[in-house]
């Protein structure tokens, strides 16, 4: 049995559902991380986890019990919010002991586990600091100790490096993955980063307009969307769609307004005549002047129409011959602005027919 079971979930405000018949399980010690944009629910589902907010319909059983009906402050779970919501007028320890103030622990016992706390998130030595005193990322593992010092059954945290710059984050994020295996509790992470989710994941639900799209591990969500949203929101994707025009021995050949006939490896029952689509990730695409002698079984012919450095790798979007548009993405192997095409470059793109995702339109 799973730790935490979500049962047919449901939350309106008014006629909005922000939350609509939500099912999911998270396992004892997962990092399981809620990914969407602004506004699909994700924040909601954990407001109703910790017990801020309560469903319309459904249930929330945590290690096999019903929360229905209990406060926040008697569920087993905490939460590490964006703000971090830390008492200014507070040290470093006394922000950590409120909780256990909270539920009376005894006085003798508090500072041996605020102590542990604090080892927990290397922060040994900055007990008497305050909040101003502290970077940013040193105020967020000040809130995750705070939230561990109780021993809760499981961590929710609510966009909790969304506030900080792009180095910080991916150093925190390191943090956060090695704090996760440490202190061996589930994690229910919420954010909108793709990049984030796909990082710290064991696994992701992706969600749009309170529904899940598609729950799985990280590599399946990137490389094997399920629907057009997943393909769309998660990194950049080439997103081909057209009537089939055949479907035979596992290679189905979708009709692509602008570029023709593209094949596809893919075991689908779709008839002839059906929508379908291909989700071919930039990575996967091959760009040169002259096509190769063993070039793949899908290539077109066209111009450089734009292109972004971007340090390691330069992505070329690139214009057919028949006015669609491909973006194909080539690592620099040279330290510089190394560019091997400009724009107006004539070019041809090629990719093998096992190179996209198959996704029924």
């Amino acid at each position: 049995m799973a730790l935490l079971e979500i049962e047919g979930v449901t939350r309106r405000f008014g006629d909005f559902a922000a939350v609509d018949d939500v099912s999911l399980s998270v396992e004892a010690g997962e990092f399981f991380t809620l990914l969407g944009p602004s506004g699909c629910g994700k924040t909601t589902l954990l407001r109703m986890i910790a017990g801020f907010d309560l469903p319309d319909a459904g249930r929330i059983v945590l290690a096999g019990e019903d929360l229905a009906g209990r406060p926040p402050e008697l569920r087993p779970v905490r939460t590490v919010f964006q703000s971090y919501a830390l008492f200014p007028h507070m040290t470093v320890e006394g922000n950590v002991a409120f909780p256990l103030q909270m539920a009376r622990v005894p006085a003798k016992e508090r500072g041996a586990r605020i102590a542990a706390a604090l080892e927990d998130v290397r922060l040994i030595g900055f007990g008497k600091r305050y909040p101003h005193e502290l970077s940013g990322g040193q105020k967020q593992r000040v809130a995750i100790a705070r939230a561990l010092v109780t021993h809760p059954t499981m961590l929710l945290l609510d966009e909790p490096l969304a506030a900080l710059d792009a180095k910080l984050r991916e150093e925190l994020q390191i943090e956060l993955i090695n704090l996760q295996k440490e202190v061996g509790i589930a994690f229910v992470y919420v954010t909108h980063d793709q990049t984030e989710a796909l990082a710290l994941s064991h696994r992701i639900a992706v969600m749009n307009r309170g529904r899940v799209e598609q729950l799985d591990e990280p590599s399946k969500i990137y490389g094997f969307p399920k629907t057009r949203f997943v393909a769309d929101f998660i990194g950049h994707c080439n997103l081909l769609s057209g009537p089939i025009a055949s479907n035979d021995g596992g290679i189905v050949t979708l009709d692509v307004t602008g570029l023709g006939p593209v094949r596809i490896a893919t075991r689908s029952s779709l008839a002839v005549g059906s929508s379908g689509m291909v989700a071919l990730r930039p990575e996967k695409i091959r760009i040169a002047a002259v096509a190769p002698t063993d070039s793949p079984d899908n290539h077109f012919r066209g111009t450089v129409a734009d292109l972004l450095y971007m340090g390691d790798v330069t992505v070329y979007r690139v214009a057919t011959e028949g006015g669609a548009r491909i973006e194909a993405l080539l690592a620099n192997s040279q330290s510089g602005r190394a560019k091997f095409f400009e724009v107006g470059d004539a070019v041809e793109t090629s990719w093998p027919v096992d190179a996209g995702h198959f996704v029924d339109a």
